[in-house]
């Protein structure tokens, strides 16, 4: 049976960021630290060694898989910031055209940096995907 590699850790959110190498990474994690808090009301926790996440929720697919997972959360990797928000939120799409410079994958959000995109659409999408995980998981 699959079982999910990414997990909430006890590690340090404040010691995973100091590691960042890059700088202005490093600035624009704080940042996220700051918004993703401040937006999502839970505090931040270690998913796996890379994903910074915040609140947690139990879901179940109909293929039978099932695990648990943050609402929202962000990773300063060495190319770009991955954002990760809900991929089958509705309003996903109408937001992600309004955030500024990115790619997208499945579940990934991806941006070089902070000064890149409209903060207060990230904001949007950040509650836009509490709101539908909640919905439709709880």
């Amino acid at each position: 049976m699959y079982e999910t590699k990414t997990k909430e850790t006890d590690k340090s959110v404040l010691e995973f960021i100091e590691n960042v190498e890059s700088v202005a990474k490093r600035e624009d994690a704080y940042k996220l630290l700051d918004i993703f808090t401040e937006e999502s009301g839970f505090e931040a926790k270690m998913w796996g060694p890379s994903i910074i996440g915040f609140g947690s929720y139990h879901y179940k697919y109909e293929s039978g898989h099932e695990g648990d997972a943050p609402y929202v959360g962000y990773s300063p990797r060495k190319a770009k910031i991955s954002l990760y928000f809900a991929p089958d939120d509705p309003q996903r799409e109408e937001l992600l055209q309004r955030l500024g410079k990115h790619t997208s994958g499945k579940s990934c959000v991806y941006i070089n940096k902070i000064a890149d995109i409209d903060v207060q659409v990230m904001r949007e999408l950040i509650q836009n995907t509490l709101a539908y995980v909640r919905e439709r998981y709880e």
